[in-house]
């Protein structure tokens, strides 16, 4: 319980951030001397609000995975498998992967629409690359003998990077989409929301990953054990 408790403390302490630097959580017709003016829309901008109530679930179920890798490792047969100096690799490609996208957020709010193109491909190319790391590091892995019903160890390598490439699969399909956008011709600004959520989502799971790389390298256990002490 302890490790889902911090790790739903992060997410929310992300949400709170994220959310005041949005400006969601202001409000303008409390503070003196700020009058609203009637044409403005001060609503919610409900596709952010949505994905980011979307990604709180995500984090929750990878915590639900992490407290469960915790729980098993505690067994006498758990045996973890050697972690591929390929995901190494596969950490700095997805890293990069996010840095295009927010470079074509920054790109997008000054309407260079040729460095948006540019930026989403990256982006998009990037992330194919960390996928296809992925599966190479999986056939390293069973090549070595570490199969998926080899050790409870090995299952959860394969369940957390298998969930963790499937959300990186799905948001492909939105970054495609907003690709074909951009070299459609639609205007940077018209498109700014659209590489705002994709951007959005990719820290997101550029952060997961990189919790599941520590979780999954053995990292974890000196940090999880203090933060038993500290809730106890």
């Amino acid at each position: 319980m302890s490790v889902i408790l911090v790790f739903l403390l992060v997410i929310a302490g992300i949400s709170f951030w994220w959310l005041s630097q949005q400006g969601l959580m202001s409000k303008p017709w409390l503070e003196q001397g700020a009058p609203v003016p009637a044409s403005e829309d001060t609503r919610i901008p409900t596709a952010k609000l949505g994905l980011a109530v979307f990604l709180a679930v995500v984090g929750c179920l990878f915590a639900l995975f992490a407290s469960a890798y915790f729980m098993r490792m505690a067994l006498s047969d758990w045996q973890p498998p050697p972690i591929p100096r390929l995901l190494w690799l596969n950490t700095g490609i997805l890293c990069l992967s996010s840095v295009a996208l927010q470079c074509a957020v920054s790109a997008s709010r000054r309407g260079h629409a040729e460095t948006v193109k540019l930026a989403l491909v990256t982006g998009g190319l990037t992330a194919l690359v960390f996928l296809a790391g992925q599966l190479l590091a999986w056939r390293q892995l069973s090549a070595e003998g570490f199969l998926l019903a080899s050790n409870p160890a090995d299952s959860f390598f394969y369940l957390l990077t298998g969930m963790h490439g499937l959300h990186i699969a799905g948001g492909l399909l939105a970054l495609g989409v907003t690709t074909a956008r951009a070299f459609a011709g639609e205007r940077p600004d018209r498109l700014r929301d659209s590489v705002e959520l994709c951007a959005m989502y990719w820290h997101f799971l550029l952060f997961i990953w990189l919790g599941l790389f520590v979780l999954l390298a053995g990292w974890a256990n000196d940090f999880i054990e203090i933060c038993r002490q500290l809730l106890s």
